[in-house]
């Protein structure tokens, strides 16, 4: 039985050490536009949120998506309807359990391309509404 390794695709950890990667970037962007990160990878039984910050006193969820091309369409444009319902249900549970829900909440996005002559990071503020 052949791996991700002997195909010549990557493997599993390779991706994650680039969500890893991708996921520091983000925090450092969010730190630089003023943001305070309160978590990340948070988890409950709806799914999983990358990074949860305050953005003065609006509760953040912010979702990290990296490519290594645009080739297949922007990092942004692979957020479909799914992914959004779930993290919709995500902040919904987190500002309930946390007691927040007297607080703005809002969803962000940043998006990274992995490129050989430099990475590109954007933040996308309001990326998309509650969908649920």
């Amino acid at each position: 039985m052949a791996d991700a390794r002997s195909t010549g695709g990557p493997s599993r950890s390779d991706n994650r050490g680039k969500g890893i990667q991708g996921e520091d970037m983000a925090v450092a962007c969010l730190k630089k536009e003023g943001y305070r990160i309160v978590e990340r990878n948070y988890r409950c039984l709806y799914g999983e949120v990358d990074i949860i910050a305050m953005d003065k006193k609006d509760v953040v969820f912010v979702e990290v998506k990296g490519r290594k091309s645009d080739t297949f369409g922007s990092p942004e444009e692979a957020i479909g309807q799914a992914k959004q319902k779930k993290i919709s249900k995500v902040a919904l549970h987190y500002l309930q359990e946390r007691r927040l829900t007297d607080h703005n909440a809002r969803f962000d996005v940043v998006a990274i391309l992995f490129m050989p002559q430099g990475n590109r990071v954007k933040l996308i503020r309001n990326a998309f509404d509650l969908s649920l």
